[in-house]
């Protein structure tokens, strides 16, 4: 009789029972908390300011208008995008606690920060 040795590969995802499983706690994905982190950047993270830069770095000369140190989670920082984007009418994204917005937008979205009660400085050159 050969014994079963579990392995990575033969974890269980999903039941008929229950639906989706967390592939790394075998609890329910809606209950899963092992890999749901608040997004809070790391730098900036304790002046209180808002920082505000133009990047063009691995983008083929395209800008973008970086936002960081914003203390929202990532639900909140997908909310402030939106807003963000909707009020410049360019697109954008959030990737790693930081909004990048298309363009440079950086004195349209700094009005904008400071009507929302955020203090803003400008970073970069």
């Amino acid at each position: 009789m050969a014994i079963k040795i579990p392995t990575q590969e033969a974890a269980r995802v999903y039941s008929t029972e229950s639906g989706k499983l967390c592939p790394h706690c075998h609890a329910l994905a809606a209950q899963c908390r092992c890999r749901k982190k608040p997004m809070v950047p790391q730098s900036d993270q304790g002046d209180g300011f808002v920082r505000l830069m133009r990047q063009t770095k691995g983008r083929n000369g395209k800008g973008v208008t970086l936002i960081s140190g914003l203390p929202l989670d990532a639900d909140g920082l997908k909310e402030l995008a939106k807003l963000l984007k909707h009020k410049c009418g360019s697109g954008g994204s959030v990737k790693d606690g930081i909004v990048e917005i298309q363009g440079d937008q950086r004195d349209r979205l700094e009005q904008e920060l400071l009507s929302l009660g955020y203090r803003v400085k400008r970073a970069g050159g």
